[in-house]
Parts: structure tokens; sequence; C-alpha cells
């Protein structure tokens, strides 16, 4: 019975560090309309904290050290694919090449939200996330700003960017960094623009947003870095580990 306890404890103690080393930022919460909207409605996204920065390589190795079962020799392959961690070492071992604060990548949603909530945090949602993007430096929402959007679209078309260290792009309103131009990101419900209000009663996908026609419900036609995020996002499955693809972690006040 001392031997689970000290385990616990120990495991407890890691997870504390894990925390202590992204420090959470609070985001006003407020009505946003998603990019896919059948009504153009607006929802609203409660207050929320998100982490200062994307999780980086040396807290992940943390975990996997703490968690054996998400080791890349161990996890299952109903929670990621042969992509996972490949670019370790070896499953607790990072390699020279890697730089411990950059933000890890090669992360399956599964052990993404596994991560999240050994810390006792979630993954964020679409809304929270894309709440948190729209602010720049100074603007809690930039949206109608053409060149913070040039500017996002600009990020996307640098080259490997994942392996720059978390904080190497700009601190936004809230005092977030590198929601854009470092990795993208897992969000909870990352394939929810798939999924409309009446597929989600009758359990069928709305076909109209896996072809080019999902533009026409569009709730802003110009704004093209959005329409690639849910583009990517639409693309992916849970279990898909992807180089430049990493996540941070939400909580609920």
């Amino acid at each position: 019975m001392t031997k689970y306890w000290t385990l616990v404890l120990c495991l407890f103690s890691s997870c504390i560090t894990l925390c202590a080393q992204n420090a959470m930022k609070t985001v006003k919460g407020g009505y946003i309309r998603p990019l896919y909207s059948l009504d153009s409605s607006q929802v609203y996204v409660d207050d929320f904290l998100l982490d200062e920065h994307a999780v980086t390589q040396e807290e992940y190795l943390a975990f996997v050290k703490n968690y054996p079962e998400w080791q890349r020799e161990n996890v299952k392959s109903i929670y990621a694919d042969e992509a996972y961690l490949r670019t370790w070492e070896n499953s607790t071992k990072l390699g020279a090449t890697i730089n411990p604060q950059a933000p890890v990548t090669n992360i399956s949603w599964f052990a993404a939200k596994a991560y999240c909530a050994c810390i006792d945090k979630r993954l964020p949602t679409v809304d929270e996330w894309e709440l948190a993007a729209r602010a720049d430096e100074t603007k809690p929402n930039a949206q109608n700003d053409s060149l913070f959007n040039q500017r996002i679209i600009q990020s996307y078309e640098t080259p490997k960017t994942y392996l720059l260290p978390v904080k190497s792009t700009y601190k936004n309103y809230w005092g977030i960094y590198d929601m854009h131009g470092l990795v993208w990101e897992w969000t909870s419900d990352f394939n929810s623009v798939l999924i409309s209000g009446e597929s989600r009663q009758d359990g069928e996908a709305n076909r109209d947003l896996y072809c080019a026609g999902a533009a026409i419900n569009a709730t802003n036609l110009r704004d093209y870095a959005s329409f690639m995020r849910y583009a990517f996002r639409g693309s992916i499955k849970a279990i898909y580990s992807i180089q430049n693809l990493g996540f941070r972690c939400a909580k609920t006040l």
C-alpha cells in the first residue's frame, strides 16, 4: 500500500512540474461566429484558461517517462499511428537533433488529450482556440485587419517552423504565444466543421462540407487563414501523428 501511494505522489509531483513550466493565461470569452455556420449565428464562449505556449518536447518527454503506456513502443494502434514520436531517438530520449524547447509534434489527438488530463487540463475547443487566435498584439479581435490575416497566411508558407522553440513568434493581447506561425494545434472537437446541426440529429455528415461548395456557407469568404485551418482539421483523424501538428492545453474557469 505504501509503495502504491509513493507512486501516486511521484506521478502527481511530475504533473505539477509540467504545469509549472507552462503558465496559463486567461482569455476573456465572448461571441464568435464560426467560419462555417448554417444560419450565420454566433456562439458564446465562456472565459477560459489557455497555455501560454504549445507543449514542448521536454514537457512531453517527462510525461511519457511517467506514463509508459504512451511511449512509442507501447502505445496502442487505436490511439496513434506509426508516425507517433518517430523523430525521437528512442522512446525516452529526444536525440541530439531535437530542441527540447521546440513544440512536440507527431502526437495523436488521443495522446494530446491524455497529456492534458494528466495535469487536470483539457484540449481547447475549436471555438475557444479561434477566439484566442483572432487576437493580435494589441487587440482581442483583429479578424477585420487585412494585414493581420496576411501575416497569418505568410506564416503558413514558412517551412519547418516546428523546429523553432516556443515563444518564437509574437505574444498576443492575452499574453499567449505562437497561435500562428509555429505549428498547427489539436482541438478537442477538431473535426466538428464536418458536422452540421441536422447531421448531429440524423447521424450523417453534411456532405457539402467535403467539397468546394462548402465555401457558399462560409460566414467570411475573405478569411483565407481560417479556411486553411478548417480544411486541415477536417482532413485528419484522431490517430494521425503529423510532423507539424502539436497542441496546448486549456482549462475551464
